[in-house]
């Protein structure tokens, strides 16, 4: 517990310092200040557009959340085949090893044509780009489960769903967890992409449609409001991966 206090101490007296030494740059006309603006202008473009972020970060939950929905469905789903079944693992694994290769962004000028319309071409591309890392660590995790755990299954004659929520997700959870938490970092990257060539709304919209007027004051206030969402839903996750396994060794 002491040892976690002092690092997150660290983490914070390193991210005071980067401020203090971006204040001081600014201040100072260290940088360019057409880039760079000051702290007082940053500060006042961000109270200036706080309703128009809110709006934002309504829409990107609202494209967000169903991806990450249905992403974790099909990596587990597929996963939890793949990783029980060896003869098709055997088949599909290579398959999918090589659409896990080609990145998302290179299929968006096919799948935006194809799509009915672009939230649903947005989706799609936030889920190729992020169900992988989940998928191939659910297979992962269950190919590597203690036989034990399995033998003590048979035991208990547990079979089917039963088997699969009581013994074998549960002992596949750490690699799972980590494997989901790569994606979620992975989701953010496909969302802002997204919402910076084609979308209405959203915060990496946000982003760019001040950084193409060229106010770089409001660029840097959507930028600051749309890091801090995001590490507040990655220290959640990370919490709540803690929690989930607080019953492994740390």
């Amino acid at each position: 517990m002491m040892k976690r206090l002092i690092l997150n101490l660290i983490s914070a007296f390193l991210i005071i310092g980067i401020g203090i030494l971006y204040y001081y740059a600014t201040e100072n006309n260290l940088v360019n200040p057409f880039l760079f603006p000051k702290v007082s202008a940053i500060t006042k473009a961000f109270h200036k557009n706080q309703d128009l972020m809110l709006v934002n970060l309504l829409s990107s939950l609202g494209m967000m959340v169903p991806s990450i929905l249905i992403s974790l469905t099909l990596a587990l789903t597929v996963g939890i085949i793949l990783g029980r079944n060896a003869t098709l693992r055997e088949i599909l694994h290579p398959i999918l090893y090589i659409f896990s290769v080609v990145p998302s962004i290179l299929l968006s000028p096919f799948v935006l044509l194809l799509a009915p319309d672009f939230w649903t071409a947005s989706v799609f591309l936030i889920v190729y780009g992020t169900v992988w890392s989940t998928l191939f660590a659910t297979i992962t995790g269950i190919m590597t489960i203690d036989k034990r755990y399995l033998d003590k299954a048979a035991t208990l004659e547990l079979k089917g769903l039963k088997k699969i929520t009581k013994v074998i997700l549960p002992a596949a959870s750490p690699s799972i967890l980590a494997g989901f938490v790569n994606s979620l970092r992975s989701t953010f990257v496909m969302l802002v992409y997204a919402e910076m060539y084609g979308s209405r709304y959203g915060m990496g919209f946000f982003v760019k449609k001040y950084t193409d007027f060229s106010l770089y004051d409001h660029a840097w206030g959507g930028f600051l409001f749309m890091v801090l969402i995001l590490v507040i839903v990655m220290q959640i996750f990370d919490r709540l991966k803690e929690y989930l396994l607080r019953w492994t060794i740390d």
